[in-house]
């Protein structure tokens, strides 16, 4: 007897890029069969008219932050769940909310509705070692610190190496270099950046993180490419992309689909000569905590907040929409929603992204193809981050399953209500059994931590 089948439903073929209608068995967390299955299932799900697509894989996010949540409940990974996403890449930017091995830990003993994997970051890494000046240079003996560091987190199953190194200014090119000497020429990772400068230093940012992936011979992989350069030259960004990726470089990025970022108003983002670089002025940054909430900045409340409330998350509203756009058609771009909240606070594309592509951008505006769009959420990261069980729906993969209304399927966070449920999906399957259904979280026990050493 199976554990779970799915029946009468259009299940999405990524590869082939057709649909295929019928069942889907499932046990012990694997697909057992799909297509026209007559065993008999301990829970049936009729999928009738509805969607049956791998689970969406977020390779871009920011976890659960520790401090805040005291390591009991949950602020982002239900958001993540409810939007579709199974599987989830933490620690970007350079930046651990805490050490992986805590992240680990709380899924573990705690629990989660979601799978999450972690990269590992040098800001995070420079701190541990006694650095906290973002603008400092590291010492030797720091560099040798976070070498072994780096390693060990590796050793233990960290799915990447990532740097933020607009936020942490201090961190040169030799440093990103030197503390990936014990881990040099390892195909099975990546890493990942967070450009230095944005706008029209887009060219200069991206030939540096070139220079790093060549030099530790490990695949190269933009953080939000959209942020880096929506301001007027995304096309020769993605024209230099395309080009390395010829040359033989393991070169890919990804995006999510607003034309706003957001960040700590208080981090090195919002430095002198921001404005000028964007084209905007103070009145394009939206504050999104207490005592601002909702409030769009002056010159005076903007220094004041930054100030005054350093870690407040703030939105800039700086981005070009035609150039978003023109990233997330790009072949070598997949979405990422560089999710992240405070204190539920925060950017809606933690709770909207995945829907927001399939309802506005595919259905809607028709940017995009519907199984070109499928892919970049679901095959593309998992073949990206190395995690070969997953990504399909096909017999012998990992049960990680999304069932949406195509027709209906849309975001529904905004910027004043950052946390809102998207409508049309019905029901999020991890590891074979229902995290979510009928729209309504109903376990956080179905998440696993993963580790790249792990089969």
């Amino acid at each position: 007897m199976l554990d779970l089948a799915i029946r009468n439903g259009f299940i999405v073929d990524v590869k082939n890029k057709k649909f295929i209608q019928g069942d889907v068995g499932i046990k012990d967390g694997i697909i057992q069969s799909v297509g026209t299955i007559c065993t008999l299932a301990k829970t049936e799900i009729n999928a009738q008219g509805m969607c049956v697509s791998p689970g969406f894989i977020d390779i871009h996010m920011h976890e659960e932050d520790f401090e805040l949540t005291h390591g009991r409940t949950y602020d982002i990974s239900e958001r993540m769940a409810l939007m579709g996403v199974t599987t989830a890449v933490a620690g970007n930017c350079g930046n651990n909310r805490q050490h992986p091995r805590e992240l680990e830990k709380f899924v573990n003993h705690v629990g989660s509705p979601i799978n999450y994997m972690s990269c590992i970051g040098n800001n995070f890494l420079r701190k541990q070692v006694g650095n906290i000046d973002p603008y400092a240079k590291s010492t030797k003996k720091q560099i040798e610190q976070m070498r072994i560091q780096l390693y060990e987190a590796v050793e233990e199953g960290a799915v990447g190496v990532s740097f933020g190194l607009e936020y942490c200014p201090g961190t040169d090119t030799n440093e990103a270099i030197e503390i990936c000497k014990e881990i040099q020429g390892r195909d099975n990772l990546f890493l990942t950046f967070h450009y230095r400068k944005d706008a029209m230093n887009a060219p200069e940012s991206l030939m540096e993180m070139v220079d790093i992936s060549r030099n530790v011979d490990i695949p190269l992989q933009i953080a939000h490419i959209s942020s880096l350069s929506a301001y007027g030259n995304m096309q020769k960004i993605l024209n230099m992309l395309s080009e390395f990726r010829e040359e033989g470089l393991d070169v890919m990025a990804d995006a999510y689909p607003y034309a706003a970022f957001s960040s700590a108003i208080g981090s090195a983002v919002f430095d002198e000569g921001c404005f000028e670089a964007w084209g905007k002025s103070y009145d394009s940054i939206l504050l999104t905590e207490e005592p601002y909430k909702g409030m769009l900045c002056s010159r005076d409340l903007f220094y004041k907040a930054r100030k005054e409330y350093p870690k407040m998350i703030a939105v800039a509203m700086v981005m070009n929409e035609d150039e978003i756009v023109m990233a997330l058609q790009h072949p070598l771009i997949m979405v990422g929603s560089d999710g992240l909240y405070r204190n539920h606070r925060g950017h809606p594309r933690g709770a909207g992204t995945f829907p927001r592509i399939l309802g506005k951008y595919t259905r809607e505006d028709k940017k995009l193809n519907f199984f070109d769009a499928i892919n970049k959420m679901t095959l593309m990261p998992a073949q990206r981050i190395g995690i070969h069980s997953k990504g399909q729906i096909a017999e012998g993969f990992d049960a990680d399953i999304v069932i949406f209304n195509k027709d209906t399927i849309l975001d529904q966070a905004t910027f004043e209500h950052p946390q809102k449920a998207p409508v049309g999906i019905q029901h999020v399957i991890v590891n074979g059994n229902l995290a979510v259904k009928n729209g309504e979280i109903i376990s956080y026990k179905t998440g696993k931590y993963l580790k790249k050493t792990s089969k």
